[in-house]
């Protein structure tokens, strides 16, 4: 296949360039369209008793609140709610809210008659709602009454603040473009040049940047595609830019340094071309299989917040890896020799392109005395993977918002001045007809559970086994003949672990008979968020083991080699998530960063676990694919691991650098989940590119000797029958005024 691939570029090369320019051309064009069928939220499972609780509320009685106005009095003359200007101008209020097509179930202080809709000192007062559509249709809704509503004083001098759920998810929106900007506002530059300093020529660092074009358009089209027919999160789009930029330079770096240095040693153009697609072609391959497969396992998950990350992921390696393949060879044809005009100042024409005295070196020390150099970065990567012992997940509230953000401060007050928190209240539905006397001593029975300061219900008010009439407008809102909705409201703070064990009690209290409620609210769906997520990770853990394992025996021949990498690239990312949770839980460097210590969130974590696996193993391929090729030559394991290094020492840095840039511009987002998600992937391809693959695998290839190659029998027969490996024949001759050399660049 590979050199099928070849001789294609050969003889056809200006064609494929040109039905390239038209695949990309259409290709952008598609993908232009994707914005708009791609949707927000997907963080939970839509099968889980809260989604369908949530599901039920919003058939039978208008949907959960969603939307909190904080309404605050002006200060003059008494700066109260309960003054009769400030009343006449709330309950104006509440009459506009209530003509608002995009909200429902609109409540107030003033209409509710319940004081725990006004603040202790009497200054404020709150208004719920829910706020239609689904999460994509929800957050244009919720800015559009949060802009017509929140931009200046109101009738009477009112002011108004937004909160809850909806405002959050419309402060992100507003954020999460204005970091990206940035991030790649900083990345792109720098990327360039790093790709100057690293290729040392102008034509050869533009290279990549063809392929980083054709993979992220090639991936927007697919998505825009797959919103045609599923759902799929917008923020998938994220990890196109950056995966895009990095595996494109990543592939590219590759093929490029291997097709010069064919050239340096006096082959022809098209000698050089075959032997880098024959060669650096097989490792993009297996490199692009290896991350494909770490990043396939987030389909397994029902959040389609997760599975966007998988098809984005997927897609963006695939199309990288088959742009490498395709473009690239034919652009060598093309070029020629020109690959390396534009050659700047500090590029040595004289030097070999491929070796790296430094890396070898450092191989060299490393097996000379393996366990006494491996031993103490091994200690130092477990010491960094320990936080993980005390790991804790959840979702995205107002923390990951930065200090000034308007929905977060209303939170705060709603803490700090509201008795109970409406908007996290855990709502429970029996979707069938019960009656009062069941209703009301199921709500008794809620209303004692620690934490709880109140208990709605269609029958009344419940505090501490006491109960309050409801009010017409309470009974209406909360009760249908078939079907009760009851709110439990806590003082706990949402999210906290209390908060998690409230729900998990209100569920274990007994229903009326015959009743099955189903229990909601955000505490709840963290809780099922969780479970769902947690109860997944072990068949994705599984399929990613399983299938690289198989991959990298099909690529080595051995049964050892897959184990080692597992092991060492375990290593590598407990590591990466430990400094992570150091950092973003328990609270060292907050500051520094500007975020607030909370739970890790629970997707961001999977996805960067998938993300950082997959990198990792990219360079695992580019390294033992030149042990393998070497040692197949008849090199010993020691010296191969030496002088594969040696050779491919500066690739990988370089690809792990420009890489990382990609990701460390995420730190400078001022959202919390962001900058973890940019600082761990970038942190990990650092800790993977130089401690594992300079210090760990040469170590451990040292301890391992002749065993590192071994395989039973009978897998060594399917090896030779169906494995692949970068080695092949030789098809470059060696000139008679070049040196002889024994090994190339990868």
């Amino acid at each position: 296949m590979f050199d099928r691939i070849a001789e294609l570029a050969i003889r056809r090369a200006r064609l494929v360039l040109v039905v390239a320019v038209v695949a990309v051309a259409l290709m952008g064009a598609v993908g232009a369209g994707a914005f708009g069928k791609l949707k927000g939220g997907g963080y939970d499972d839509p099968a889980s008793p809260s989604t369908r609780a949530a599901k039920a509320i919003e058939e039978k009685f208008g949907g959960e609140t969603n939307l909190v106005l904080l309404v605050r009095a002006p200060e003059a003359p008494q700066g109260r709610v309960d003054t009769p200007a400030a009343e006449r101008s709330g309950r104006a209020l509440l009459a506009d809210l209530r003509k608002d097509r995009n909200l429902e179930n609109v409540v107030s202080y003033w209409d509710a008659d319940s004081p725990a809709l006004r603040s202790e000192d009497g200054r404020e007062a709150l208004v719920l709602a829910h706020v239609k559509g689904d999460e994509t249709q929800a957050e244009k809704n919720a800015k559009s009454v949060i802009d017509a509503y929140t931009g200046g004083p109101y009738e009477g001098g009112l002011t108004i603040q937004a909160g809850g759920g909806a405002a959050v998810g419309n402060d992100l929106s507003a954020q999460v473009p204005e970091d990206l900007v940035l991030a790649e506002t900083i990345a792109v530059p720098l990327t360039l040049v790093l790709l100057l300093f690293v290729f040392g020529s102008v034509v050869a660092a533009l290279l990549p940047l063809v392929i980083a074009l054709v993979a992220i358009a090639g991936t927007f089209a697919e998505l825009a595609l797959l919103g045609s027919v599923t759902d799929v999160s917008i923020n998938a789009t994220n990890l196109t830019t950056a995966l895009g930029l990095g595996l494109g330079i990543d592939y590219a770096l590759l093929m490029i340094s291997r097709f010069r240095e064919q050239l340096a040693t006096g082959a022809s153009v098209d000698d050089a071309v075959r032997r880098t697609v024959h060669t650096a072609g097989r490792t993009v391959a297996f490199s692009a299989a290896t991350v494909a497969v770490a990043l396939a396992a987030l389909l397994v998950f029902p959040q389609y917040f997760l599975r966007s990350f998988g098809y984005a992921g997927v897609g963006v390696v695939a199309i990288a890896a088959v742009g490498t393949l395709l473009v690239m060879p034919a652009l060598f044809v093309v070029l020629g020799h020109r690959v390396n005009s534009g050659r700047l100042p500090w590029a040595k024409p004289g030097r070999p392109a491929s070796r790296t005295p430094l890396w070898g070196r450092l191989a060299r020390t490393v097996m000379r005395r393996p366990a006494l150099t491996a031993l103490p970065v091994l200690a130092v990567l477990l010491l960094a993977a320990s936080p993980l012992l005390g790991i804790t997940l959840g979702t995205p509230d107002e923390r990951v918002l930065p200090e000034d953000a308007r929905s977060r401060q209303v939170s705060s007050v709603l803490r700090e001045k509201f008795d109970g928190n409406d908007d996290a209240a855990v709502h429970v539905v029996i979707d069938q007809p019960v009656t009062e006397a069941q209703l009301g001593s199921y709500a008794t029975r809620l209303s004692s559970l620690d934490g709880v300061v109140r208990v709605e219900a269609g029958t009344g008010t419940y505090t501490d086994g006491r109960a309050t009439p409801a009010s017409p407008d309470a009974a209406t809102a909360l009760s249908r003949p078939d079907a009760q909705r009851i709110d439990v409201v806590s003082d706990l703070a949402p999210k906290s672990g209390a908060a998690q064990s409230l729900v998990k009690e209100v569920r274990s209290v007994a229903p009326p008979s015959g009743s099955q409620p189903l229990v909601g609210g955000v505490d709840a769906a963290l809780v099922d968020n969780k479970d769902s997520v947690g109860g997944r990770i072990p068949p994705a853990l599984a399929l990613v083991a399983l299938t690289t394992f198989v991959l990298l025996f099909l690529f080595t021949g051995s049964v050892v080699q897959p184990l080692r990498a597992l092991f060492l690239n375990m290593v590598s990312l407990g590591a990466t998530l430990g400094a992570m949770t150091w950092i973003f839980q328990d609270g060292h460097l907050a500051a520094v960063l500007g975020v607030t210590p909370q739970p890790m969130e629970t997707s961001m974590t999977v996805l960067m676990f998938c993300i950082a696996f997959g990198l990792s193993m990219d360079y695992e391929v580019f390294v033992t694919s030149r042990i393998k090729e070497l040692h197949d030559q008849g090199e010993d394991t020691e010296s191969a691991v030496v002088h594969g290094l040696g050779h491919t020492g500066r690739i990988v840095t370089a690809a792990a650098c420009l890489l990382a840039v990609s990701f460390f511009a995420f730190g400078t987002a001022k959202i919390s989940f962001m900058q973890m998600f940019g600082l761990g992937s970038g942190l990990a391809i650092l800790i993977d590119a130089v401690a594992v693959r300079g210090v760990l695998v040469p170590a451990a290839m040292r301890l391992l000797g002749r065993t590192a190659w071994y395989a039973p029998a009978f897998l060594r027969r399917l090896h030779g029958r169906y494995g692949l490996s970068e080695a092949g024949p030789a098809t470059t001759p060696t000139p008679a005024s070049a040196p002889v050399r024994t090994t190339t660049e990868v």
